[in-house]
């Protein structure tokens, strides 16, 4: 249904499905315009003035439109109870384990979108609103922390492995703002204050993507999907979806790069 409802082209494991929900529920609503259109002309015609001169008090005695009534309502239950609610349990309540997934805390800003990497402990450093810098620390890392040697932070730049569950834990330092990226069909708002996780599968790298699109400069694109701000327009983020060693080659040079500039500091 991808392609007759002109939505971006798939690049996730989940895609298939709300691409189907999403088709199914345009189809439905087709249906209801259609018909209630109909009806509607119907009863134009068939109770017009120059029919019906004087008005009937009795009015109609059929139940039909009870009846469509009943099949609009089943309907609806059908897209929710059949399509709705079993992608929202599969979306949000199982949540794959952590030890198979690369989770990455993605932290939104006026304008910018902060990216930070365990590293290889696992283990996500301490940060301090103390030590936060716009330019050099927007984050706040506290790079004295054991667990933070070896993290890596980027901004407006997220960086991922292909066929991987990827585990985003979404924050906001100032305002509401959402996270949006069209071809992996997640979007998730990031609320000051609070710590909420997406989850997904990237699965068509960057390059394969370019080549499908015939657009040897396509990038994933983040772009915040929630007014935030006289620079809205501007707040956007970029992704990268790579092969699981290119990946960890560019994990292992931003780990060195981190280690070089600790030395130097």
């Amino acid at each position: 249904m991808t392609d007759w409802l002109g939505l971006p082209a798939l690049a996730s494991a989940h895609g298939g499905q709300i691409d189907s929900l999403i088709g199914w529920t345009h189809v439905f609503m087709l249906i209801l315009f259609v018909g209630w259109g109909g009806f509607f002309a119907y009863c134009v015609v068939r109770f017009r003035r120059s029919r019906h001169p004087v008005a009937s008090y009795t009015g109609t005695t059929s139940h039909t439109s009870s009846y469509l009534e009943i099949g609009v309502a089943v309907v609806e239950a059908i897209l929710l109870v059949g399509f709705s609610i079993p992608l929202w349990a599969a979306r949000v309540d199982r949540m794959p384990p952590e030890s198979e997934s690369l989770v990455v805390q993605v932290t939104g800003e006026q304008f910018a979108w902060n990216v930070h990497y365990a590293g290889p402990d696992g283990r996500f450093g301490r940060t301090d609103i103390k030590l936060l810098d716009l330019q050099a620390n927007p984050l706040g890392l506290d790079r004295s922390d054991p667990a933070a040697k070896d993290d890596v932070t980027t901004v407006n730049q997220l960086n991922l492995p292909v066929n991987r569950p990827i585990i985003v834990r979404l924050r906001s330092k100032d305002v509401i703002h959402s996270f949006n990226v069209p071809e992996f069909r997640v979007k998730q708002d990031a609320i000051p204050g609070l710590t909420i996780p997406i989850w997904f599968v990237p699965n068509v790298t960057t390059a394969e993507m370019r080549t499908r699109t015939e657009n040897p400069e396509f990038q994933y694109e983040i772009a915040c999907a929630q007014l935030c701000g006289l620079g809205h327009y501007r707040m956007r983020g970029f992704v990268t979806v790579l092969s699981a060693e290119d990946f960890q080659t560019w994990i292992d040079e931003r780990i060195q790069e981190e280690a070089e500039l600790d030395i130097f500091q």
